[in-house]
């Protein structure tokens, strides 16, 4: 049975910023010789890897919203520079939008069964434009969202 995880994505105005710093990330491992691999690292190690390695994604929440998933397609084990063991979630570099859903602030990642996770984004809703932090909230306090 597949598990997802969510995570905060701290710093992050909206799913072009996540990109484009995603990006940056496989042009620098390319540029310093390394396999352009799109990994993000966490402290704690998820135990129910084999679920989560079943078509697991992981939900990135910006700025109050869950707005777009990646799928993880890998799960690691590395050291972080000061020695402490760590987890690297392999990603699938494509972005795939989701319906836009509220979620409240958590301190890092938690497991989302697939029954709550937000439904991927119709194709016809799925362009560069993000709605804005404080439209989104607008709209669902109008229950439009």
């Amino acid at each position: 049975m597949t598990v997802h995880l969510i995570k905060l994505c701290v710093g992050v105005d909206d799913v072009r910023h996540l990109a484009r710093l995603q990006g940056e990330r496989l042009g620098d491992a390319l540029r310093k010789g390394q396999s352009p691999v799109l990994k993000h690292v966490t402290r704690n190690i998820p135990k129910n890897t084999n679920q989560i390695l079943d078509g697991g994604s992981i939900y990135w929440v910006i700025k109050g919203f869950i707005r777009v998933r990646q799928p993880i397609i890998g799960i690691e084990p590395v050291d972080r520079s000061d020695g402490r063991p760590a987890c690297a979630l392999v990603l699938n570099p494509n972005l795939v939008r989701t319906e836009i859903k509220s979620f409240r602030p958590f301190q890092g990642w938690r497991y989302l069964a697939v029954e709550v996770a937000p439904a991927d984004a119709p194709p016809s809703t799925r362009s560069d434009a993000d709605v804005p932090a404080e439209m989104a909230a607008e709209l669902k306090a109008l229950g439009l969202l």
